[in-house]
């Protein structure tokens, strides 16, 4: 009886191994599958970082090249007052100097 039962113990050692050995192999492929789909999850995922990155560049000198827009109508508001001014007030002194420029004409 001794017999019997050493082979059925031994058989059973050999089934519980090889179904260990083969769920060692579908771990290992299972395994094999994420990795490749984690490095995909990481170059995506620095793709992702570096386009964000490339976006917030580009809002940034958006915001820059706007505040420069604004800067420089400022500038042109005052620079066509100042002109208006200019003109407003050279109209006086140019009718003056061609009121005199006339007078001397007419003298000679």
């Amino acid at each position: 009886m001794s017999r019997p039962m050493l082979l059925v113990f031994l058989l059973l050692i050999l089934i519980i191994t090889s179904q260990f050995e083969w769920k060692q192999q579908i771990v290992a492929d299972l395994d094999s599958t994420p990795r490749i789909s984690q490095k995909q999850q990481q170059i995506l995922k620095r793709e992702e970082s570096v386009k964000e990155k490339i976006i917030l560049v580009q809002e940034k000198n958006i915001r820059r090249l706007n505040k420069l827009v604004r800067h420089l109508q400022e500038q042109l508001k005052q620079c066509t007052g100042n002109n208006e001014t200019t003109i407003h007030t050279l109209s006086p002194l140019t009718e003056r100097i061609v009121e005199l420029e006339r007078q001397q004409i007419l003298e000679d």
